[in-house]
């Protein structure tokens, strides 16, 4: 159990790793693609390294140099493992590799622990069956992984994907395209959640080679014959692990200055910059860095539609019970299937600490206070465990149980949260 010291006056400069969500998308292009690719400050952590043991399986050869990846592409052509690909808890890896393991000949499954077989695959499934790929989902849910695809290559078509609880479907779709038999269009109707991630997949397969055409925002057009070219590609910062550090900042009255961050970013999650503003504090932009400084938190009702970057819910959800009045979080439904359930995690785990919250059918509400310390329930999650955390520099007797679970995206965030306060 990792106990929390509350600290005042927190004046503090901090590094993040690299983002999440681009080096496993720089992962798995750069496996794809002809000739060798360098991957600079490219993430390390739990999920990542499911990631390149599954494609390591699956063909490409990948080391690590440092902070650099090295990875040398099979240039489209799979090989079938011959055993179950084991993905942990990665939910993008997952996703994003259902849609890649259908451009190869053969068998290929996908599994992972007991709660990535309780989160749903369906709609990406139907989506590639209306292709004509031969896949099948299992799990003690229906449409739920493991996932079993027996590949013949991937065809083109069309395809439309309507009112989903993931964009990552819409990214494992556009990943797998430029190796389709013919031209693949993918088409958006009703709600996407995390939009943002799907323009940073666009942006990816760009910078390897690949462009995608958009007649319209919600139509994706990828023309067959393309093929992802090995280079060199710097992978920035996580905007997500930097949030905890913004929170700090904003919890402690203090000043945090992160770096390894771009303002400019395509990462959706750097939209919480513009809500600390509006929630009092001070926000310096940088050309690689960004520094928050909190004040005093601005009271009243405030509702706040997350569903563009949803893995700011816990920060926020931790923020508002600090601020003076009620928080409404919407639009993000789709987090009762993330490593927890989220929006229930975050009503019980705020209880705990004698705050107010309780789930809607798509967010939840939070009524500021004045917490006290508790014993935080983690339930395998990191972003449960990093916020709450961070709660703890301002609330004395927080307490983290299995706080083992930020190796997942953040294995050095114990280390950087202990020097702030040294």
């Amino acid at each position: 159990m990792k106990r929390i010291d509350a600290i005042r006056h927190l004046q503090a400069s901090v590094r993040v790793p690299g983002s999440k969500s681009y080096t496993q998308r720089a992962l798995i292009l750069a496996a794809l693609a002809e000739g060798k690719s360098w991957l600079r400050n490219a993430l390390d952590a739990e999920d990542t390294v499911r990631l390149i043991q599954a494609l390591r399986a699956l063909g490409a050869r990948i080391r690590r140099d440092g902070e650099d990846l090295i990875v040398t592409g099979m240039d489209g052509a799979l090989t079938p493992p011959g055993r179950a690909l084991f993905l942990g808890n990665n939910g993008t890896a997952m996703r994003l590799l259902t849609g890649v393991v259908s451009l190869g000949t053969g068998t290929f499954t996908l599994t992972g622990t007991r709660r990535l077989c309780e989160r749903p695959v369906a709609p990406l499934a139907e989506a590639l069956k209306s292709l004509g790929v031969d896949i099948e989902t299992g799990g003690d849910r229906g449409g739920c992984p493991p996932v079993t695809v027996r590949g013949r290559g991937l065809p083109g078509g069309r395809v439309v994907l309507r009112d989903l609880d993931s964009s990552q479907y819409v990214s494992s779709l556009l990943v797998a395209a430029p190796y389709a038999a013919g031209d693949l269009t993918v088409v958006l109707e009703g709600r996407v959640p995390s939009l943002p991630y799907v323009e940073m997949t666009v942006e990816a397969m760009r910078q390897f080679g690949v462009e995608v055409r958009r007649d319209d925002p919600r139509t994706f057009i990828v023309p067959h014959g393309q093929r992802y070219v090995g280079g060199t590609h710097r992978v920035e910062g996580d905007v997500s692990s930097a949030s905890y550090f913004f929170l700090a900042a904003a919890v402690t009255g203090g000043s945090v200055r992160v770096g390894n961050i771009h303002p400019r970013t395509r990462q959706g999650d750097i939209r919480l910059l513009d809500i600390l503003e509006e929630l009092g504090c001070s926000v310096r932009r940088g050309e690689d860095e960004v520094e928050v400084s909190g004040r005093g938190l601005a009271a009243g009702k405030r509702v706040f539609d997350l569903g563009d970057m949803p893995d700011m819910v816990p920060t926020l959800a931790v923020l508002s019970a600090l601020r003076p009045g009620r928080t409404v979080i919407t639009g993000v439904a789709h987090l009762r299937v993330k490593e927890s359930d989220r929006l229930a995690a975050l009503a019980a785990e705020l209880h705990k600490t004698g705050i107010m919250a309780h789930e809607t059918p798509d967010g939840l509400v939070v009524e500021g206070g004045t917490p006290r310390g508790a014993e935080i329930e983690t339930y395998d999650d990191h972003r449960i465990a990093m916020s709450f955390a961070v709660l703890g520099l301002a609330v004395p007797g927080m307490a983290i149980r299995d706080e083992g679970c930020v190796a997942k995206s953040f294995p050095r965030f114990w280390e950087e949260l202990e020097g702030l306060t040294a």
